[in-house]
């Protein structure tokens, strides 16, 4: 059965109902995975796996200037810290102008082991700017973390269920009853990337024991589907056998996936722009294979192919994992590239309510800089606070005057 018996707690309903009811009912969610994990000296005092990989150097700038990360690819603001305030602002505004309706964040519990509690930390300073900018979240808990702290000895064995339990009680306690989070039929959506291993609908029953309302289980393909509500697809690099993925084979693949979804009373589809990891030149593994992104032609014909789906949530795989190269952020590389095309998907989807522009892509930029430029004027950091707020009401007039006053 589907884990979805529970009632509404946190909050009143009447407030996650007016909350629900700010996006149509006749158009999904258009939801961006995010992944909260980068790391640099200049915020948290040193460069994080993601950005080396134990190999690269980012204080090592290569022969064209740029600093040496574990990516293909280079964030047009540079490796960030996924704690930094400055950056968190500006991803918030490219997602509000780009029409991303909010993140399905990869959420790694909170135990204080290996890295999990700095990214939980860093997801809760995310959701608070994902609050001021008016967006939804929802988390994607990484099961995998506790079979970590078994398998080296952290934890036992029989102690597993009850730290699974401890993170829901702290998303319960935080994130379930807040007015943005993601729900269908009165429960928080609980995606997973997995599970990889809590694998039986009664490991997750003993984990949301307790609970003030019991989540809605969205899992991985593959992973539990008879026990969830939905599941959602991923890139299917197995099929490509380290080598480039053909288009057919990926369409062959969201087809049949498709196919069984409309079993299902939710639906969830995935759009994906391409996959180009870095793991092989890192000597992490050998590289997954290769996606191409034909000049965004792959995004928008996994956008496509999701919508036709009529689905509840349209998951943009992914917001910056910059190790596997599946983007949506701009980069160096592509520019705005695909934040245009979400745009061009929102204003299909909302004809008369959406009037972003690509060139309007260009402000949450223009401010980081100035962030960064005037970092310690406060009198001119207070009106950059104002250009926010603008941005974030649609008064990009007010804003791009701010703006243009300090550049």
């Amino acid at each position: 059965m589907a884990l979805m018996i529970g009632v509404l707690g946190g909050q009143s309903p009447q407030a996650a109902v007016k909350a629900q009811d700010e996006i149509p009912a006749e158009r999904p969610l258009l939801l961006a995975h995010y992944m909260p994990w980068y790391q640099t000296p200049d915020v948290s005092g040193y460069w994080g796996w993601h950005w080396t990989m134990n190999h690269f150097s980012p204080s090592t700038k290569d022969a064209n200037g740029r600093p040496e990360i574990a990516s293909h690819y280079m964030p047009l603001t540079g490796p960030y810290d996924s704690q930094d305030a400055v950056v968190l602002e500006y991803q918030v505004l490219l997602m509000k102008l780009s029409g991303v309706d909010g993140v399905i964040v990869d959420w790694y519990g909170t135990e204080n082991f290996r890295d999990y509690a700095t990214l939980n930390a860093a997801t809760v300073k995310l959701f608070s700017y994902i609050q001021r900018a008016g967006l939804r979240f929802v988390i994607c808990y990484e099961d995998q973390t506790v079979k970590h702290m078994v398998t080296e000895g952290h934890i036992s064995e029989g102690d597993a269920r009850t730290r699974g339990q401890e993170d829901m009680q702290f998303a319960d306690e935080n994130w379930f009853g807040d007015a943005a989070y993601v729900r269908y039929n009165d429960q928080p959506l609980l995606f997973t990337f997995g599970p990889q291993y809590f694998r039986t609908p009664q490991d997750w029953e003993a984990m949301f024991s307790g609970l003030s309302v019991t989540p809605a289980l969205v899992t991985l393909d593959g992973h539990m589907e008879f026990g969830a509500l939905s599941s959602y697809p991923w890139p299917p690099m197995h099929m490509a056998g380290g080598a480039t993925l053909a288009p057919a084979a990926l369409e062959a693949y969201l087809e049949l996936f498709y196919r069984n979804a409309r079993r299902k009373d939710y639906i969830v589809t995935s759009a994906f722009p391409a996959f180009h990891d870095i793991y092989e030149e890192a000597d992490v593994r050998s590289s997954y294979g290769y996606l191409d992104p034909l000049e965004g032609e792959t995004f928008k014909r996994t956008l496509e192919l999701a919508l036709e789906m009529n689905p509840s949530i349209v998951q943009l795989v992914t917001w910056n994992d910059y190790g596997e190269g599946t983007i949506i952020e701009p980069t160096e590389e592509f520019g705005y590239r695909y934040l245009e095309i979400v745009q061009d998907t929102r204003r299909g989807l909302d004809s008369t309510d959406f009037a972003f522009t690509p060139a309007d892509l260009e402000l949450p930029l223009r401010l980081f800089d100035l962030r960064r430029t005037f970092a310690e004027d406060a009198e001119v950091q207070t009106q950059l606070d104002e250009a926010f707020n603008a941005i974030v009401a649609g008064d990009l007039s007010a804003a791009v005057a701010i703006i243009e006053a300090h550049e």
